[in-house]
């Protein structure tokens, strides 16, 4: 059963979106990958985390779990839809129940016949008018656009920080070049629809799903077996916009399931995860790069050169630096994908770590000289 969006970030369905934010960004502290390498379960968890905010940080994507639940985080979701199906079955459960508005059908009430001819997919109706209207329910699903589809892409944290274009290798579902993503045979004849022995309709005046209410079927073709598509290993030129996280999806318009008899494709989402960088730690929007400098560096200060992912900078370093201390460089983090004042970029912190010299006869005796300089033990209050 699918773990509810709102406890896996661990907050109440009544969360403000500021207590949504501030909770994702301390999961995904917590658990980001740099900090449980190799950890599986961390890893998943993370991905959870970012999938949860992915919608519950967008308000219309909220509303829209709030109110449809887990099936609104599906590709291709159509609220629409979902709502005339939703109304379709409460209507339905006051009629079994006699309390619909005007008494049960025959009393001029509701009729779940009246309804199902909206929904060529699940009923179908005796009299010809509705039959039609199931028909050409079917007839727009077959020309309608295809489904969409989703697969995985790593990235690495250079090209989320600064976007970029690389082609990659995708399996996604293509038009079956055999029947032109019809599912039909190419030559073969006409015949009675086995299931519903050429009526349309199955037991229960439900339309036959096979044949479409039509009555009449095609021998399918044997090369994707009827289906209209196959998958296939395909190239694809992709733009990675910068900002992107572990969890986000990238949409790809057209490049989806193919549509049968010529409607348009679906759309393909790529749901990235972006590699742990060996040198630069993410915590939410700011990077962590730790930067070597020396003991003269750290005592006299200096001006260094550290690197970003947009080229060197000059940094300088305070007289009597300590190990670990974080020098800001603003604006050098992740973007935001929604971007705007609201989400500013996160910024760069270069953690300085003095490195000692190698061991020698001058080195010994330049330690011991630095020794006599501190004016107390440097552990007298470390207690624990």
């Amino acid at each position: 059963m699918p773990q509810d969006l709102y406890s896996i970030l661990g907050v109440p369905r009544s969360a403000s979106a500021d207590e949504i934010k501030k909770a994702y960004r301390k999961l995904a502290k917590k658990l980001h990958p740099d900090s449980h390498p190799g950890d599986k379960k961390a890893e998943e968890r993370f991905k959870d985390v970012s999938v949860a905010y992915d919608t519950l940080g967008d308000a219309k994507k909220r509303g829209l779990y709030d109110e449809f639940g887990e099936m609104a985080t599906k590709s291709g979701f159509d609220e629409k839809k979902a709502r005339a199906v939703r109304d379709y079955q409460k209507q339905a459960e006051e009629y079994q129940s006699g309390s619909f508005a005007g008494g049960r059908a025959g009393g001029g009430g509701f009729d779940p016949g009246d309804l199902g001819s909206m929904f060529g997919d699940f009923f179908s109706q005796r009299d010809s008018s509705r039959g039609r209207r199931a028909r050409q329910e079917s007839f727009d699903e077959e020309n309608g656009p295809g489904a969409d589809s989703e697969s995985e892409l790593s990235v690495d944290l250079r090209d989320a920080v600064l976007g970029s274009e690389r082609e990659l290798s995708v399996r996604k579902p293509v038009r079956c070049a055999d029947c032109n993503g019809t599912g039909v045979r190419t030559g073969s004849k006409v015949t009675n629809c086995p299931d519903c022995n050429g009526v349309g309709e199955l037991r229960g005046r439900r339309m036959c799903p096979r044949c479409r209410g039509e009555g009449k079927v095609r021998e399918q073709c044997l090369v994707c077996n009827g289906e209209g598509q196959k998958e296939e290993l395909v190239r694809l030129k992709v733009r990675i916009p910068a900002g992107v996280e572990t969890g986000s999806r990238v949409r790809l318009p057209g490049q989806g399931a193919p549509a049968r008899n010529g409607g348009p494709a679906g759309d393909l989402y790529l749901r990235i995860t972006v590699r742990p960088h060996e040198r630069v730690r993410v915590e939410g929007r700011d990077l962590f790069l730790d930067l070597p400098i020396t003991v003269g560096e750290a005592l006299l200060g200096g001006e260094v050169t550290a690197p970003t992912f947009e080229g060197p900078v000059k940094l300088k370093i305070p007289p009597g630096s300590q190990s670990s201390r974080k020098l800001r460089l603003r604006g050098r983090g992740l973007p935001s994908l929604k971007g705007g004042a609201e989400t500013p970029r996160g910024d760069l912190y270069v953690v300085v770590q003095i490195q000692v010299p190698p061991e020698s006869d001058a080195a010994r005796a330049a330690a011991e000289e630095l020794a006599k300089l501190y004016p107390n033990d440097v552990r007298r209050d470390l207690a624990l």
